[in-house]
């Protein structure tokens, strides 16, 4: 059975920041990358719906170690794709990941200092374990059972599992949804469908912003590429902390700031009230992101519509909703949202004991109570995942040279009875529906301290980067 110093879970987005950071501030750790499928890429290799793309700006979303050059700053999936690959490749990571290495049990030794990783191939061991799959669940998204389907004489098809030969040329479309995939695929679908309809049964906010970024053009025009890159990312992160900063403090300003912006892009015929105005305060759910206008662009042609209504039942020529209407469709699209699991579903002992992630709290937004030599790997929700990411893996490198410089080779985080009792709350903590289904499932976040996870970059910065690696809660201890 091979042993690694490290083993890093996912070869996505997380994973690949993992790696870099574990080669280049722990050089004398050894390390591999355990990926459950054949290629790197993670959410960017499985999603091969039209139109997939970001909601963050790449200058935040890419690797601060590796520049991002493409001259949209809003990118699509195959160019976010293309950039891991180039990442892995020009830094060795690629040399070092394992695919086809599906981990579905991880077991904790204390008397060894070790864990035993299980995965569909072989056994690994390693002295830390380092879990980058994120929170969805990879294998299926969220379907919903409505009545009549079997009935619709159609299509029916989810994002997450998107046929490379679907061909919807000519057809009439109905996406059910409202959140970021479907404000994604309603125009992209709509320039070679007869007709798109986003269904849907409450509204989101969105936000148009162009997908270049003027300013950053000009700045990598005169600047050198690793200091433009730094200025732009730094600009951005203050920008998009300071907005969300503002909205949470001021909701009503901010909706009546969000809706009349979107008011002025819609033609007369469609009301901003109901179809864009939600019933939740802005940032209780993600701000789902319109580049270019792209989407008022094909409601304002009539290439797209737009309805708020329940469907009722699938009828064998579409769908009928709860006031009587009835949309025509060859294609259903349920946009019906993302499963969550915690940790990919990897199932934790601790000396004999099975954990279950909901039943601890997270320290410092990426490791579990009572389990040792762990850490997961989870981004913001209010910013690039990769802000939250990168920061982690750093903090992972600092965990780890601590433990050689002290001589040390566990450490566990420990909360006390009063934090223990105190209201909890999900570890990501947003009304959205997909998040509201994992409550059960996901860990938990404390009120105070270490056991609060914030979204707060700046103040993470300081936190992760420079703050004290010992305090009250985490406790270091040799081998047995």
């Amino acid at each position: 059975m091979e042993h690694l110093d490290v083993l890093v879970v996912g070869a996505g987005l997380s994973g690949i920041g993992a790696a870099y950071r574990l080669q280049t501030q722990c050089p004398d750790r050894t390390y591999a990358v355990l990926e459950a499928r054949d290629s790197i890429g993670g959410t960017w290799d499985l999603f091969r719906y039209p139109g997939i793309r970001s909601d963050s700006d790449m200058f935040t979303l890419g690797f601060p170690f590796h520049p991002w050059t493409a001259a949209k700053a809003i990118a699509d999936g195959p160019s976010i794709l293309e950039y891991l690959h180039e990442t892995a490749s020009t830094y060795g990571i690629d040399k070092h990941i394992r695919f086809g290495q599906r981990v579905v049990r991880a077991s904790w030794s204390s008397a060894d200092a070790r864990w035993t990783v299980e995965t569909t191939q072989e056994s690994y061991t390693c002295s830390f374990l380092y879990v980058c799959s994120g929170y969805y669940d990879y294998d299926s998204g969220y379907v919903v059972d409505f009545p009549g389907q079997s009935e619709f004489q159609g299509q029916v098809v989810h994002p997450q599992h998107w046929p490379e030969d679907l061909d919807y040329t000519g057809q009439r479309v109905v996406v059910v949804g409202s959140g970021a995939t479907a404000v994604t695929l309603v125009p992209a679908m709509a320039r070679t469908a007869e007709h798109v309809t986003m269904l849907q049964r409450s509204p989101s906010y969105v936000a148009s912003r162009p997908a270049h970024d003027a300013f950053s053009d000009r700045l990598r025009a005169v600047l050198p590429e690793k200091l433009a890159h730094r200025l732009i990312r730094g600009k951005n992160v203050l920008f998009s902390s300071a907005v969300y900063s503002a909205f949470r403090r001021w909701p009503a300003h901010a909706a009546w700031l969000l809706n009349s912006t979107v008011a002025r892009q819609l033609p007369d015929s469609i009301p901003v009230d109901p179809h864009f105005t939600p019933r939740y305060k802005p940032w209780d759910q993600r701000l789902c992101l319109v580049p270019d206008a792209d989407l008022f662009e094909v409601l304002g042609d009539g290439s797209a519509s737009v309805v708020t209504d329940e469907i009722e039942t699938f009828i064998p020529t579409g769908l009928r909703l709860r006031s009587g209407q009835e949309l025509e469709a060859d294609l259903v699209v349920t946009a019906t949202g993302l499963r969550m699991v915690a940790l990919g579903n990897i199932q934790l002992t601790v000396d004999g004991q099975a954990v279950d992630p909901h039943d601890t709290f997270v320290y410092k937004g990426m490791m579990l109570s009572g389990v040792p030599n762990l850490a997961w790997c989870i981004g913001y929700t209010n910013n690039s995942w990769t802000l939250r990411s990168d920061l982690t893996s750093q903090y992972v490198c600092r965990l780890l040279n601590h433990l050689t410089a002290t001589g040390t080779s566990i450490c566990v985080p420990e909360i006390d009875q009063s934090e223990y009792d105190a209201p909890r709350r999900p570890v990501v903590d947003l009304s959205s529906g997909y998040i509201q289904r994992a409550a059960s499932v996901l860990p938990r976040q404390g009120t105070r301290g270490p056991w609060r996870l914030r979204q707060n970059y700046p103040r993470d910065l300081v936190l992760l980067r420079f703050g004290p690696i010992t305090d009250e809660s985490m406790r270091f201890k040799p081998a047995a």
